[in-house]
């Protein structure tokens, strides 16, 4: 009976000990990218992304002492993402920052990618592709390279990328699907040099992801997409799976179009101490993202290429 109760206890120690290394300290969060890490669905709105998912499941445990994705942005190259890493803004939200996750590199690519969703077809240029991913490698270099500087003191998470058009014909999915694997390289081979963690993602969606990918006219998951993807962060940043997060703790659906964002931020502004409290963000509180009103300007003005951008 007491060699049965020492076995108990060391089992029990033990997943203590397996858990507890992951959560030496609470986090301070910042999801930096595209807007996959601002959490944009298939309608061309904002509601919980996979970094929400993430601060929600830290913020159950616990673990969390401040979060925002207001660095995120729909249609950010990963250029566009190193110049917000650099800027001035940026720098005192960094500076403190422990946990970092980036979705950078997608739109460096699908925006070179010609989508018929009606026929099913894609097609792109080979020579403009190769200089894109290029491109996107130094980019993802020098990010990188700027967060050892910015933020000192965070563990960093570079999240890869699904296939994102399961509704085009069979033939049509492997030239995409190709480059979409060098993309991944790239990424998974930058994080590896600057010695952080790169997030498969890909495996979990595979060629056939229409229950992930409602709209066959958008590239963006709804939220089973983006449990699969805070999934794959949380069984890495844990070292198992015993922080997933199951279907029925998915929150309600509560989407906000851009123009109501607009607003939220301009009632934000009327009161300074509500606006410093929104800095410390929750899963139901969308940060404000600076440059919304040109975002959609831009949309208005090219509706069909923003439907292809992440």
């Amino acid at each position: 009976m007491k060699r049965l109760l020492s076995l108990v206890s060391i089992t029990v120690l033990s997943l203590t000990l397996g858990v507890s290394s992951a959560f030496a300290r609470a986090e301070n969060y910042v999801a930096l990218g595209d807007s996959l890490a601002a959490g944009q669905t298939p309608y061309q709105e904002i509601d919980a992304g996979y970094s929400d998912l993430i601060a929600m499941r830290l913020g159950k445990m616990g673990q969390l002492s401040a979060y925002t994705k207001e660095l995120a942005f729909p249609g950010f190259t990963t250029a566009d993402v190193l110049e917000r890493v650099k800027s001035e803004e940026a720098r005192a939200i960094l500076a403190n920052t422990t946990l970092i996750t980036i979705s950078a590199g997608a739109n460096d690519l699908l925006r070179l990618v010609q989508v018929n969703p009606t026929a099913g077809t894609l097609a792109f240029s080979q020579l403009q592709v190769d200089y894109a991913l290029n491109m996107a490698r130094k980019n993802m270099a020098a990010i990188l390279a700027e967060l050892k500087l910015r933020a000192p003191k965070a563990k960093v998470y570079i999240m890869g990328y699904y296939f994102a058009y399961p509704n085009v014909h069979a033939t049509q999915k492997e030239g995409t699907n190709a480059q979409l694997l060098k993309l991944n390289t790239i990424l998974e081979q930058q994080a590896e040099q600057a010695e952080m963690t790169y997030i498969n993602v890909y495996d979990a969606f595979g060629l056939q992801a229409n229950h992930y990918l409602p709209n066959i006219a958008d590239v963006h998951p709804n939220f089973e997409g983006y449990r699969q993807m805070a999934n794959a962060f949380l069984t890495s940043y844990n070292g198992s799976d015993m922080l997933a997060i199951p279907t029925t703790e998915l929150p309600n659906p509560n989407p906000m179009t851009f123009q109501e964002i607009l607003e939220k931020q301009a009632k934000s502004k009327e009161k300074s101490v509500e606006a410093k409290q929104e800095k410390v963000s929750t899963v139901r509180n969308i940060q404000g993202f600076i440059g919304y009103a040109t975002f959609i300007e831009k949309a208005k003005a090219n509706q069909h290429s923003q439907l292809r951008q992440i």
